[in-house]
């Protein structure tokens, strides 16, 4: 019997509480794959009650069916904006510091990250990051599927307009308009994010590997190739690298969360694997990991490790500071693989992490290789 339900988890711990130190993630997001592990300032509600983090009165949304997951709404309010949804006409300016105290505030390895963009692209850097936090959000912290849907097709009307050229009117879009003129972001990675979050209000499980992987393709990979555009490659070697990298980023969440997604009833070890080790859905929810459950992770971590090194010759092939940050994601998804390796597989008794001195151990290390390498460039 499971330890935890979504019904018992609504009154205490967060959703995104629970995702603690160490998570392997791109731009902070969960599902997506870039090493920023999630450093928490705050805990949030996962269902919007009407109040911030401080017991204040939020502004109300004229249209019901659109509410935003609280701490969304609290990021406009702190910043002074007063539509409830971050509707409006909105200066490139004010957007732009919208978009870079979303980040700043809510996560402070993002700032780690973020200094190894050139000046000239961080503002662009903190735009992308804003469209990925709201459309991860929309899709998992309003407590519906209902609601999340609603909100993420809301999102994607927003997207397609920007692109048919109308004037943006939503703060993100305010932000992220400079950014994709500027680097002529094709829509496709954009809305290949908003179907893999969609894909999650439905999809729950996963039959086999090449499904698990397909759901990658666009929960994962479309980040890593907003990256390299940001910082000026597009070039389809590298984006085929950095799919290995973002893929095995997701993965690596996957198996570091096993017993999270479960209470959010979600599985994304393939049911054929499951049915090779004889591993049933009971045996996830077990407070210890069985000897068949320890073997189906020591399969999953081996086929993850596999792609990391696939993509590992990235970091050669950019120039500059770009190389730590590509060095420093990859080696935190392989930190993370170690992490479940030592402690026997068992993800279930407790979550793997990456304590802090080995956070600032690969930062370092990042560092050193990259300046030794030509990063000065």
């Amino acid at each position: 019997m499971s330890r935890r339900c979504p019904a018992e988890n609504r009154g205490g711990e967060s959703d995104r509480d629970l995702q603690g130190d160490g998570t392997v993630s791109w731009w902070g997001l969960r599902k997506t794959g870039h090493f920023l592990p999630t450093a928490l300032v705050a805990p949030r509600r996962p269902f919007y009650d009407g109040y911030d983090s401080r017991g204040r009165i939020l502004p109300q949304a004229a249209n019901p069916a659109l509410v935003l997951p609280p701490w969304l709404a609290e990021s406009l309010s702190q910043s002074g904006i007063r539509d409830p949804l971050g509707e409006g006409a909105f200066g490139e300016e004010e957007a732009r510091r919208y978009a870079k105290a979303l980040a700043h505030g809510h996560y402070e390895n993002f700032h780690v990250g973020s200094i190894l963009f050139p000046k000239d692209v961080r503002d662009d850097a903190f735009a992308v990051y804003a469209f990925c936090r709201w459309a991860d959000d929309l899709g998992d912290e309003t407590g519906s599927t209902e609601s999340s849907t609603h909100l993420l097709n809301w999102w994607r009307e927003k997207l397609h307009a920007l692109y048919e050229g109308l004037p943006p009117d939503h703060i993100v879009y305010a932000a992220l308009k400079p950014t994709v003129a500027k680097f002529d972001l094709p829509r496709q990675l954009f809305d290949d994010l908003i179907d893999a979050f969609l894909q999650d209000q439905s999809t729950v499980r996963y039959a086999t590997w090449e499904q698990l992987l397909d759901y990658c393709v666009r929960s994962a990979n479309p980040v890593g190739r907003l990256v390299l555009r940001l910082l000026g490659y597009d070039d389809p070697e590298l984006d085929l690298l950095s799919d290995h990298t973002c893929t095995a980023l997701q993965l690596a969440n996957f198996w570091q969360d096993v017993e999270n997604d479960l209470v959010r009833g979600r599985i994304y070890l393939p049911r054929e694997d499951m049915e090779r080790f004889e591993v049933n859905e009971e045996d996830l929810a077990l407070p210890r990991a069985g000897d068949n459950v320890r073997k189906l992770l020591a399969h999953e971590v081996e086929r993850t490790e596999e792609l990391f090194v696939k993509g590992l010759p990235l970091a050669d092939k950019v120039r500059g500071r770009a190389r730590f940050d590509i060095q420093l994601f990859s080696q935190g998804g392989l930190a993370i693989l170690k992490a479940i390796r030592a402690q026997n597989y068992d993800v279930l008794a407790r979550r793997p992490k990456v304590g802090k001195l080995r956070k600032m151990g690969l930062l370092a290390r990042s560092l050193v290789k990259g300046l030794v390498g030509g990063g000065r460039s």
